[in-house]
């Protein structure tokens, strides 16, 4: 199965964000719960606002999804949004994307 990375740049309202987070965390908890997400994450503090996300499904799926996003669907909270296939070759993904 494909691996597609998305990586999200945040715009600088902070405060709708944090409104919108429940429901977008909720919604992420639902696609790995089915094991359509695989990780996800915000960046550290000290790096720009945004997230990693990896999904195991393609590329038209993904791309699907990501507008249904509560960020980018109610939120408005997205400022850019990045979408690749990733081929990982050596460690512990691997054994998720090939289950």
């Amino acid at each position: 199965m494909t691996v597609v990375a998305v990586t999200y740049r945040y715009t600088d309202d902070v405060a709708r964000r944090d409104r919108v987070l429940p429901e977008h965390r909720d919604w992420l908890r639902g696609l790995a719960d089915q094991g359509v997400l695989l990780v996800s994450g915000p960046y550290g503090p000290d790096e720009p606002r945004g997230a990693l996300l990896l999904f195991r499904a393609d590329k038209a799926q993904v791309r699907a999804l990501m507008e249904k996003d509560p960020f980018a669907a109610v939120g408005g909270v997205i400022a850019e949004t990045e979408i690749a296939v990733w081929e990982p070759v050596i460690g512990f993904v691997l054994a998720a994307v090939r289950d």
